[in-house]
């Protein structure tokens, strides 16, 4: 699949965002994967506001880029919160050379093996509402293209979430948020049992239940729930004989 084409699939997904029952946690993590296909970069994550303004690890297209935003939020200090905090974007930012500015957090980055970082705040004209966080385990600057791409992106997951409430309707797209913030828990549990029972890695896990939510026509959220619990009805999935699934780049 061409560049071109990606990126027409990304703007189809976020279309279906205008439906009524959309999974905003499966469309913020197949963006994350798409940032990582399209740019030039290693790993994607995204951060989400809760109704009071704190942002949230919701998104990542590899576990240590999701441990590595955590990390950021506990430090309160890194690129990604200077993107939501200014509605600027933080580009090219060269790590070994920005230590006086996020001296924890580069740090951290490097010892997980990214030496620069991008972060594109997810903002509808004065409504930000997260970030995203572009990390590279390689030095050298974004192109030009890179990351306008990278904007687009952002101004796609930032559209299609407050298209989805209506952005005049704060009440439901606080709901909306904070329904995404507390399926991630889940996710994270159910990511847990099943790297535990097919003794694989957390992304293979996710993998795995994210190959068996579309196969199965299931939301994300809910079977994670049930895999958290080790209900009978996943039995399936939980089997020692479910092999660990992949992902197409289509995916």
């Amino acid at each position: 699949m061409t560049r071109e084409q990606q990126l027409a699939e990304a703007f189809v997904e976020a279309a279906d965002t205008l439906v009524d029952d959309f999974d905003v946690i499966e469309f913020l993590h197949t963006l994350a994967q798409r940032c990582v296909t399209l740019l030039e970069i290693d790993a994607a994550g995204l951060m989400l506001s809760d109704q009071r303004g704190i942002l949230h690890a919701t998104a990542a297209s590899a576990e240590n880029a999701r441990l590595l935003e955590l990390f950021e939020l506990q430090s309160d200090a890194g690129p990604c919160l200077d993107a939501f905090r200014t509605g600027e974007p933080v580009v090219n930012a060269d790590l070994h050379t920005n230590e006086h500015r996020w001296p924890r957090f580069a740090e951290a980055a490097e010892a997980t093996g990214y030496v620069s970082v991008h972060a594109l705040p997810l903002r509808l004209r004065s409504t930000v509402i997260g970030a995203l966080n572009l990390f590279c385990a390689q030095p050298g600057p974004l192109s030009d293209e890179d990351i306008r791409t990278g904007q687009a992106l952002a101004d796609i997951a930032t559209i299609g979430i407050l298209a989805q409430r209506n952005i005049h309707q704060a009440e439901l797209l606080t709901t909306q948020l904070q329904n995404a913030l507390n399926s991630r828990i889940v996710i994270e549990q159910a990511k847990g049992v099943l790297a535990g029972h097919h003794r694989i890695t957390v992304d293979e896990a996710f993998t795995l239940l994210r190959v068996y939510a579309r196969s199965h026509n299931r939301r994300l959220s809910d079977l994670a729930r049930d895999v958290a619990v080790q209900d009978p009805a996943v039995s399936e999935l939980l089997s020692s004989r479910s092999a660990p699934a992949t992902l197409t780049d289509a995916d």
